[in-house]
């Protein structure tokens, strides 16, 4: 009778005869999302295919999962080619993966190429327009989903890392259809606010959850902000075109926050250090300034004051000795030009100079009266003008020309012929 019970192994193996045996099952080609992904560190890859309704286990062994052109990740949409059959151990049913695509990459990809390519080109990316992050923040602009872990890291890391900040979240959808459009309107609210740094991203996901993140109008509004910007998109490996605009890239969200605010122990100890090298510098300057007060008081005038007053006093007199020395040489000086001046023989006999004037003047006279013209014409000699200039060649003439013919006693006018 109990010949007819079979054992768990037995049924196993049965099924697993079955699956063997089923042309339709030993090469299947199906999509769906990874779920539960773990690389293992021999290199096979275990994980779920799921999709709204089921799932199933899969496995691709290092062998062939060293051909995979990509990573595979959580929530990551792919194409698998792969047969299904029956692990024995457990009782259960998966597939084994042979090669594995990822579903519409391809063509988000090439997208991601393009606008990346032509944002390039028209200088977004350029160093020379990223705006630097200040140092020591007070209020910080948070754009990202109200709910999951991206806000709540970046809100936990700020409060551990400097509590003094003050963090302001600017809610914004951050995937599907109307994502772009809403980072890109809380981006340009953002700038109604005196904030000093704005952390822009969310947590991790598949290319299509982070697609938000690679649309133009993001970009650009990124770029046009006039505040300080970070991006905080996924995870470490993940890039967007918002990496690339931004002023600074974060890997995570939480690198997000760390890169926007110092850590407030640090701080401390600059504080504390700063303290120690300024009360160091002020016993060595109180030295300094005592050591100078000490030589001060040991100089020998402080000692003997009146020696000062004393040496004063003495090059007093001598100044004034050479004073009195000075206004009298002064005016001796004076009294001999005065003497001088008083002997001369113009005081003496002034009218000497007034006949030595009057004679010279006679004399220019004389000389004045032989070279006059008057005289010369007085001796028959005429002088002819033209145009009031005399007339000294005949070259300077010519016919039909009005002279002017002065005599001694007259003027006459005549016309060349």
């Amino acid at each position: 009778m109990n010949n007819k019970y079979i054992t768990i192994s037995q049924l196993n193996r049965y099924i697993k005869y079955k699956l063997d045996n089923d042309e339709n099952l030993n090469e299947v080609f199906i999509k769906g999302e990874i779920s539960n992904f773990k690389a293992h560190t021999r290199g096979h890859y275990y994980f779920t295919l799921k999709d709204e309704n089921s799932r199933i286990s899969a496995i691709m062994f290092a062998s062939n999962t060293k051909n995979l052109k990509f990573i595979p990740k959580e929530g990551m949409k792919v194409l698998v080619t792969g047969k299904v059959n029956v692990y024995e151990v457990a009782g259960s049913y998966q597939i084994y993966v042979n090669d594995m695509l990822e579903d519409g990459v391809g063509n988000l990809y090439i997208a991601y190429e393009q606008l990346k390519e032509k944002l390039q080109k028209e200088g977004l990316f350029s160093t020379a327009h990223k705006k630097p992050i200040p140092k020591i923040p007070t209020n910080i602009g948070i754009i990202t989903a109200p709910t999951g872990a991206a806000i709540r890291d970046i809100l936990s890391t700020i409060k551990r890392r400097w509590p003094l900040a003050n963090t302001y979240l600017l809610p914004a959808l951050v995937q599907g259809e109307d994502a772009k459009f809403s980072i890109e309107r809380q981006i340009k609210f953002a700038e109604e606010f005196n904030f000093d740094v704005l952390i822009i991203g969310r947590g991790g996901g598949s290319i299509e959850d982070l697609w938000a993140f690679n649309e133009e109008i993001v970009a650009r509004a990124i770029y046009n902000c006039t505040i300080p910007t970070i991006s905080a998109v996924g995870h470490e490996v993940d890039f967007t075109i918002a990496d690339f605009v931004a002023d600074l890239r974060a890997p995570t969200p939480t690198g997000a926050a760390e890169l926007a605010v110092p850590n407030i122990n640090n701080i401390k100890e600059i504080i504390k250090n700063l303290k120690i090298r300024s009360n160091k510098v002020i016993i060595h300057k109180l030295q300094i300034n005592r050591q100078r007060l000490e030589e001060i008081k040991n100089r020998y005038i402080f000692k003997n004051p009146m020696n000062l007053y004393l040496a004063k006093e003495q090059q007093f007199d001598i100044t004034l000795e050479r004073l009195k020395t000075s206004i009298k040489n002064l005016t001796l000086n004076k009294k001999e030009d005065l003497h001088k001046i008083t002997s001369s023989y113009i005081f003496k006999d002034p009218t000497k100079i007034i006949d030595n004037k009057k004679n010279k003047y006679v004399n220019l006279l004389g000389k004045l009266e032989t070279l006059s013209p008057l005289k010369t014409l007085k001796r028959g000699y005429t002088f002819t003008k033209k145009d009031g200039k005399v007339i000294t060649t005949k070259k300077d003439l010519k016919k039909n020309d009005l002279l002017e013919v002065e005599f001694v006693d007259g003027t006459v006018n005549t016309k060349v012929i």
